[in-house]
């Protein structure tokens, strides 16, 4: 199991990936191109090449220990610009005695070396901005204060409080405790403190706690299981922090949470560092798909116009990530009609309410079109779990176990599920039962690759559909 969001925010904050990596060899090779000629050298001799060679290579091995690539909110000016420009110019510096060395006879344009550590230093301290920027950008919902609700003897409580607030730039922050021992006499905790459990997860989920950590002996476990049974159709973290130091041998279960090791019982299996990636992607691939598709977006849209009375998109409240909601948009394939409140009623086949423009729409997916500029909104992924209506979400939460952990990720156009067949009318439990198991095993087998195998399916085979109607 992965570490949880917030855990996967720190890693996310503290380690950069390879794009930023090749941001800046691009900067150093671009600075000695763009000065060659400036120089008075029409083109960079063998030697001069070898020592721009050289200094791209000792920048991808030396950067990372310089911490080129540690994003934080603080001491922005050391991070961004002057530990760029001093491990620039080691690399710099090391690369002409590497060269040198190497051929004893050659001797560097001082002219041209000056301009280029000027011009690639000006470039690498540019990207760093930029990167510092797009990291902090899309963890924005990660690095925000997470609430903490712990469960656990005062004493543990008031433990575990003191090492939250012992880190330095810590995103938790404990705001309520369950205390499991109210006999025992102790200071008061200085935060709401429930004995009633019941009462204690009632105010958990009216106060919309992001974590629960459940601080309690080995000897105790039974006491985690109601938390568990009680929290697990919401949307919360939930760790077992035992009284214990050497679990090694169990890393792939546990999270260090400010220097205090937790075994995830419920946590989002996919680490938020991971996602960065997944975020650019779904953003460039929205624009070029936009910019591609405009020309069938305009004609879809006359034709829906055309077809009946009402607007060209339909929107409807639907659960994004952690239960946000979000509007969605769709090119409008039914006539305008009214439903109860309260209850939404799916397409079903030979369906009265869809147009006959709005069928083929159906048929082909291009009423799914729309939802690109969700993506770009950042409310949407290109792959991820098909969103419900937000009345169809609350009859089977209850219903089809771990549904609502489908929501621990942004939803997407396409998916697992969709490209297995699993997709329109969920006439029988059984079919949302398979469409909810397919989720889940995408958020546990989640891979980049993953997601450009359903894209590439969804292109070539998932774009009609016997069941979309």
């Amino acid at each position: 199991m992965h570490s949880t969001t917030h855990t996967g925010t720190s890693v996310a904050i503290r380690n950069g990936g390879m794009l930023a990596r090749l941001s800046d060899v691009v900067a150093i090779a671009a600075g000695a191109l763009l000065t060659f000629r400036a120089a008075g050298i029409s083109e960079g001799s063998g030697y001069d090449s070898a020592l721009v060679a050289f200094s791209m290579l000792l920048a991808l091995m030396f950067f990372p220990s310089w911490g080129m690539y540690r994003v934080t909110r603080q001491r922005l000016f050391w991070r961004c610009v002057l530990v760029p420009v001093l491990a620039w110019l080691f690399v710099l510096v090391a690369s002409c005695a590497l060269v040198i060395a190497l051929h004893r006879s050659y001797r560097p344009a001082m002219e041209w070396i000056k301009e280029w550590a000027f011009i690639s230093a000006a470039g690498v301290v540019l990207c760093r901005l930029a990167a510092h920027a797009i990291c902090l950008q899309l963890t924005r919902h990660d690095v925000r204060t997470c609430t903490v609700a712990v469960v656990g003897s005062t004493a543990n409580c008031r433990q575990l409080m003191r090492k939250v607030d012992a880190t330095p730039d810590s995103v938790y922050r404990v705001t309520v405790a369950f205390d499991t021992d109210p006999k025992a006499q102790a200071i008061p905790l200085g935060l709401p403190t429930f004995c009633d459990r019941e009462a204690f997860v009632s105010y958990v989920r009216n106060a919309h706690i992001d974590e629960l950590w459940l601080a309690v002996p080995l000897s105790e476990g039974q006491t985690i299981v109601p938390f568990v049974e009680l929290l697990r159709n919401d949307l919360i973290n939930i760790r077992f922090i035992p009284d214990v130091s050497g679990l090694s041998a169990f890393n792939a279960g546990l999270a260090n949470l400010e220097g205090t090791s937790a075994i995830n019982l419920v946590a989002s299996p996919i680490a938020s560092h991971s996602l960065i990636g997944k975020e650019i992607f779904d953003r460039v691939f929205a624009l070029c798909a936009l910019l591609v598709l405009s020309p069938v977006l305009a004609g879809v849209a006359l034709a829906v116009k055309c077809s009946s009375r009402g607007p060209v998109l339909f929107k409807q409240r639907r659960k994004g990530a952690n239960g946000k909601v979000f509007s969605i948009y769709k090119f409008r394939s039914m006539r305008a009609h009214v439903e109860a409140a309260g209850t939404v009623k799916q397409a079903t086949r030979n369906d009265p309410r869809v147009t006959r423009v709005g069928a083929f729409l159906r048929r082909t997916s291009l009423d799914e079109l729309p939802q690109f500029f969700n993506v770009l909104r950042g409310e949407m992924s290109v792959v991820g779990p098909r969103p419900h209506a937000i009345e169809h979400d609350k009859f089977y939460q209850d219903i089809v176990d771990g549904y609502i952990h489908r929501y621990r990720i942004k939803p997407g156009i396409t998916g697992w599920a969709q490209i297995n067949g699993f997709r329109g009318e969920t006439d029988r439990i059984e079919k949302m039962q398979g469409r909810v198991a397919h989720d889940l095993y995408y958020l546990s087998n989640w891979s980049f690759w993953l997601d450009m195998r359903i894209v590439m399916a969804t292109i070539f085979k998932g774009l009609g559909h016997g069941n979309a109607y």
